[in-house]
């Protein structure tokens, strides 16, 4: 039998950089166009670095440099290159909508491609290939529009010199070059040869937002078409000649051993060709999925939990409990809390469980480790191209430039996808079977495979004066370091895990005494960055306790809340929004109440009034939610609005049903019939009200998550008088009687 292990040298980030000389992106989908252009096709393409000789490069065929953006073709058809992974939230849209307007360009005849791997498409927010934290708008917003500038301003000299007239002359709309004084018009098509022999220009002024005609304009999605036609592929899609699949038997929990391992009955299994241990877990190779699956079914396993055995939904409570209670690395301090004079004081504990990210398309990768010519290629739905390849390139010993990365369509991220896991286990497998391996999760190994939500435990205290206005503000959270469990980042000397205190010590209070400390604890389960990260639970936390100050103040929350952000205009703004849309005041029907939040995160604001009733059974029902965002600068409102719906889908499930429970140091969920999701005839009618902003753009996948749990808590507390601190919602507490 063979043994790898060798797992853990490619789980550090570091050093993984992307490479300039990868390969361009195979064509998995017949109708997908290659990254070039076809063979003896002239084009222009522009990307953000430009050669250093200062002018386009020009091949045989007319192409424009490497590190490309935009492909512009005799046809006048308009190709944005786009670095991103798509998983739902627009991007394939988005980017080529910044480039789109700096062009000028006829958006019918604009299309888009995934790009290869490669430091051109770098996120600015991360400095390398990566798609998460909402970034892909507000990371490129100057660079891709900047690109989409350059090569207009080339467009315009081209025809600029063929006609003889002075560039300032000419002008641009809907993909074509104009001269008025002559009337003479050219299309971008008609220019691309001349366009390539131009002098980029030194600098491009990016329009004012007065005159954008694209952006913030509710233009149509460019991969609808493939997901409605199936010509859109996704990592499960991939096949390959003489391809293997694989299927694991995970670790239960970060640092199980296989201490025994009886596969006799697997190997025996019809189609099952290998058995392979791995620090990881125990893989069966087989010649389909089903027999694999069916050989990974067979093993007989005794696991060595370590550390980790006895481990139970109690123990990590305590932990993280003993946490928040000495919690003393300090996130925020002002004034003095002990000498704040508060003639009432308010104490409260808030708990939220571990979550698994639960994306419809479990984890898959198709790895093809190519031996003898010193290579490997990738086929996979992953948020991390740039740190995958350099992770690759040490798991296979091959040079970063050797590993092509195909990003194919992502059936969810949500952060799950940006952890390498399964890109690692799958090349590892490839290197010693010697043969292409589509390594496949089933929904019980992603559920079970670790990478969640932090559990946290976080304790308040607050004080108010005799007339009412908080004087003192005392938090502390107990949870795992999302930090420290990435491999990439290191907690800074204070102590302090960013993402286990953001939502609480980033709070928009005007309080004047506070303290806001983090305790870290490791129960033991790993954590990873999942959907608005700690702003997921620590909104719910923060978010509640505010509205418990202000009914011990005996205050209405919507004008508690606004009285205290005379210094937070842009968070006062979305709150005053979300009330007066949501009709704050105003009577609802018997039994119907409503409840607010606010929050900031990833550079937007939201605030969301949710309307609630409860049921004699306990059951919340949310009928309707009002969203007000604030995002800066838009691309596109309509997705804008499906994704603040989508985002209030996800943090809805959570609030009313997400949960791991933790027993003998195993998960005990395993599929949708015990971690329940939101069902259809539970979703709440939504309306969502955009800021018209000049600010710079914010994110916009995440933000809408973090204000719904604790928006809903609220108006539940408005309902019964009853307070829920726990997620997700305990109904018994709930019922009447």
């Amino acid at each position: 039998m063979i043994h790898v292990q060798d797992q853990d040298q490619g789980r550090a980030f570091a050093g993984a950089s992307a490479s300039d000389d990868a390969p361009a992106a195979s064509i998995v989908s017949t109708t997908r166009r290659g990254f070039l252009a076809s063979a003896g096709a002239t084009a222009l393409v522009i990307g953000f670095t430009l050669p250093t000789s200062g002018r386009a490069l020009a091949a045989a065929d007319k192409n424009f440099a490497p590190n490309a953006w935009l492909r512009i073709t005799p046809d006048n058809h308009i190709t944005v290159v786009c670095g991103s992974s798509e998983m739902g939230q627009g991007v394939l849209t988005a980017i080529p909508q910044l480039l789109a307007e700096e062009l000028d360009a006829d958006w019918t005849k604009v299309g888009v491609e995934q790009a290869p791997v490669s430091a051109s498409y770098n996120n600015p927010a991360f400095g390398m290939q990566a798609t998460g934290g909402s970034t892909t708008v507000r990371g490129h917003w100057e660079v891709v529009r900047r690109a989409g500038g350059t090569a207009r301003a080339m467009l315009i000299a081209a025809a600029a010199q063929q006609w003889k007239v002075p560039a300032s002359e000419c002008s641009t709309a809907n993909s074509h070059v104009m001269h008025k004084a002559s009337g003479k018009k050219l299309s971008y098509g008609e220019l691309v040869g001349a366009a390539a022999q131009q002098k980029p220009p030194e600098k491009v002024e990016l329009k004012p937002k007065s005159d954008f005609k694209i952006l913030g304009q509710r233009k149509h999605r460019l991969d609808t078409k493939g997901k409605t036609d199936g010509s859109a592929k996704y990592g499960l899609d991939v096949n390959l000649p003489g391809m293997l699949v694989a299927v694991m038997a995970r670790a239960p929990m970060p640092g199980a051993k296989a201490a025994k391992v009886d596969d006799a009955a697997a190997k025996a299994t019809k189609g099952v060709k290998a058995v392979i241990p791995l620090d990881s877990g125990v893989a069966v190779l087989a010649t389909g999925y089903w027999a694999a699956k069916k050989g990974r079914d067979a093993l007989k396993i005794d696991w060595d939990l370590g550390p980790n055995t006895g481990l139970d939904n109690a123990k990590v409570t305590a932990m993280l409990t003993e946490g928040a209670n000495k919690a003393e690395a300090i996130a925020r301090k002002e004034g003095d809390v002990a000498s704040a004079k508060a003639a009432k004081t308010i104490k409260a504990t808030y708990d939220a469980p571990y979550l698994a990210h639960a994306c419809m398309e479990p984890m898959n990768c198709t790895s093809w480790v190519k031996a003898d010519k010193g290579e490997v290629e990738i086929w996979a739905g992953t948020q991390s191209q740039g740190p995958v390849q350099g992770i690759l390139s040490q798991v296979a010993s091959v040079d970063p430039g050797k590993v092509k990365v195909n990003t194919m369509m992502l059936g969810g991220g949500f952060g799950r996808r940006f952890a390498p896991d399964f890109v690692i286990d799958a090349t590892v497998l490839s290197k010693i079977s010697g043969a292409p391996v589509k390594l496949m999760y089933t929904r019980e190994d992603d559920m079970a495979a670790g990478f969640y939500r932090p559990a946290a435990v976080a304790q308040f205290e607050g004080g108010l004066s005799d007339d009412g206005k908080p004087v003192s503000f005392t938090a502390g959270v107990g949870s795992p370091s999302i930090m420290a469990a990435s491999g990439f980042m290191k907690i800074p000397e204070t102590g302090v895990d960013s993402f286990a205190m953001e939502g609480i010590n980033d709070h928009p209070y005007d309080i004047p005494h506070q303290r806001i400390a983090y305790g870290r604890q490791e129960p033991g389960p790993q954590v990873w960055f999942w959907r608005s990260v700690g702003h997921s639970q620590n909104i719910f936390f923060s978010e509640s306790f505010i509205d418990e100050m202000a009914a011990a103040a005996g205050k209405d929350p919507f004008e508690f809340r606004r009285g205290l952000m005379s210094k937070q205009p842009r968070y006062k703004q979305v709150l005053e929004l979300a009330a007066e849309k949501a009709g704050w005041g105003k009577p609802l029907p018997a039994g119907v109440h409503r409840g607010i939040a606010v929050a900031q995160s990833f550079g937007s604001y939201v605030a969301e009034v949710a309307e609630v009733s409860v049921g004699a059974d306990g059951k919340p029902k949310v009928h309707r939610v009002v969203a007000a965002v604030d995002c800066g600068m838009t691309v596109n409102p309509t997705i804008i609005e499906r994704q603040i719906e989508g985002a209030i889908v996800f943090g809805l499930t959570a609030a009313l049903y997400g949960k791991l429970d933790i027993k003998d140091g195993r998960v005990q969920q395993s599929n949708f019939h015990d971690y329940q999701m939101l069902r259809a005839n539970e979703m709440p009618k939504v309306e969502v009200h955009i800021v018209d902003s000049t600010e710079a753009p914010g994110g916009i996948g995440e933000p809408g998550t973090p204000p719904i749990a604790p928006a809903v808590a609220n108006a539940i507390f408005a309902a019964t008088g009853k307070r829920l601190r726990s997620l997700p919602f305990d109904t018994e507490a709930l019922k009447k009687g």
